[in-house]
């Protein structure tokens, strides 16, 4: 297998370009996301969405999204990590458009299962990109600080935006917003990120494994999602649950014979990669009942508009940047990330542990703005957690990588809106049974599905504590191993 050619000479001015670049691709994407969920009701009102309709403006992005991360982010090590970027980029934008102008419920889920495309596409290399510029230690943390700020960031501002354009002008500009970004990025992206040929199709031209791990994972993904609507037990969801499973079993086992895999299974050899993203799954789907439970229990049982509720939780965004962008590199170059890792996860269960407790009638500030202050986990958990994903990988497959961490991100969020909505769900159903008022029962069904996002960070916790090591930890344990001439570490 040829090596993947070095991206061309970069300058430290340039790094720091190539970062806004990446940054603000991310800023697109996760503005667009938290935007479209508080801009819902319009779109309802105006295109004449069914109520099951109306899940698949959310769902069609996210199957798409989900399922060709890890076949994009591959992609971008055969054909050029810059070159995937750019047309991801391209496919989003264009996406948008049609989005904007779409006028019936058919083209608006058309136009969001491109953007998906798109999006999937730019956002599988993104990582890659970064970790193959930064390569000096306090760069890349610093790096990756700005990376994950502009992700968590991102969620929090795109509430407020959402409500503002929504209700300034109306739902369609939630989407045109998204083409000066894109413009933007194609225009800097071009000069400042630095051109890479990559490996070469034929070294990983599988494109059986390809059908499989697409096909596997968005039935899979598609099975979570519409679980809650026909229940966990029922035959569809049981029958097509099996049949991606099966067909991911099959892509695993495909990829430990063919000859040139798709993805190469020596990946998951680095504790670091395993169990990262095990741990990413498993908060991700705690921290849904924060991001998104939140506003329902502000607007359902507070009575919060759309504004006063992206403007409630911007205190959270504040200290997440505060904390990623101004400590989080110092903190994990001083204790190492493990150690930064296992303080964050612990602050964030004791933010769903609090909010377990928050009552019908809650006071901001007594009740919530400790919770949004304690979000300050997020700032120490998710650029630690990132760089111990990324840190056992090489040149030849950071984009792949890159990937997967990321489609375990869309796995974990999409267990976490379809068991949690439906634990919360459920919990309400009952208490309405017995009598409970609406805003009683809601509040009790909200606080199930935190008390249960706090479980699983309790065992992320666990899963870091045991499997993950920090880089320097790995660096020392491999000292008298053979390196992986792929560029993984095998710990």
């Amino acid at each position: 297998m040829s090596a993947p050619s070095a991206p061309t000479s970069i300058t430290p001015r340039s790094q720091w370009l190539a970062l806004a670049v990446v940054a603000t691709s991310l800023l697109m994407v996760v503005l667009d996301g938290s935007i479209v969920t508080v801009a819902m009701p319009a779109i309802q009102n105006d295109l004449r969405f069914t109520p099951t309709g109306l899940g698949w403006v959310v769902n069609s992005y996210l199957i798409a999204f989900g399922s060709l991360l890890l076949l994009s982010g591959r992609l971008g090590d055969l054909v050029g990590r810059k070159r995937m970027f750019l047309s991801g980029t391209a496919v989003f934008t264009a996406a948008s458009l049609l989005a904007g102008v779409a006028t019936s419920p058919a083209a608006l889920i058309t136009a969001r299962f491109l953007q998906g495309i798109g999006s999937a596409m730019a956002s599988a290399v993104g990582l890659g990109i970064l970790v193959t510029l930064f390569t000096e230690p306090g760069q890349r943390a610093r790096a990756i600080a700005v990376f994950s700020f502009t992700g968590a960031a991102g969620a929090s501002i795109g509430q407020v935006l959402g409500g503002v354009l929504t209700d300034a002008l109306n739902w369609h500009w939630i989407f045109f917003i998204n083409l000066p970004f894109g413009l933007a990025v194609l225009g800097l992206a071009l000069p400042v990120l630095p051109s890479d040929r990559g490996l070469g199709l034929k070294a990983g031209a599988d494109a059986l494994g390809a059908l499989l791990v697409t096909a596997g994972l968005m039935l899979g993904i598609s099975t979570i999602v519409k679980a809650e609507e026909y229940g966990w037990t029922s035959a569809r969801t049981l029958g097509l649950g099996a049949l991606a499973a099966v067909l991911l079993a099959a892509f695993l086992a495909r990829q430990a014979t063919a000859r040139t895999p798709l993805m190469p299974l020596r990946i998951f050899r680095s504790r670091s990669v395993s169990g990262a993203n095990l741990v990413q799954m498993l908060m991700v789907a705690a921290l849904f009942s924060f991001q998104i439970l939140v506003a329902f229990y502000l607007q359902r049982v507070l009575g919060y508009d759309a504004t006063r509720t992206g403007l409630a939780m911007l205190p959270a965004a504040g200290i997440i940047g505060a904390v990623s962008l101004g400590v989080s590199a110092r903190l994990n170059a001083r204790f190492g990330e493990r150690r930064v890792l296992l303080t964050g996860i612990a602050l964030l269960i004791g933010v769903l542990g609090l909010l377990a407790r928050v009552p019908v009638h809650a006071d901001y500030v007594s009740d919530l703005l400790p919770v949004m202050l304690l979000a300050a986990g997020f700032g120490l958990a998710l650029p630690a957690l990132t760089t111990l994903g990324m840190s056992g990988a090489g040149e030849a497959d950071s984009g792949l990588a890159s990937g997967l961490f990321n489609t375990t991100q869309q796995i974990g969020m999409a267990l976490g809106v379809a068991v949690l909505s439906t634990l919360a769900a459920s919990r309400t159903d009952n208490l309405l049974t017995h009598g409970s008022s609406r805003a009683e029962a809601l509040t009790g069904g909200y606080h199930l599905a935190f008390a249960v996002g706090a479980g699983l960070l309790v065992a992320a916790f666990v899963v870091a504590a045991v499997v993950l090591r920090g880089p320097r930890q790995q660096t020392r344990t491999t000292t008298t191993r053979t390196p992986d001439v792929t560029g993984l570490t095998a710990v």
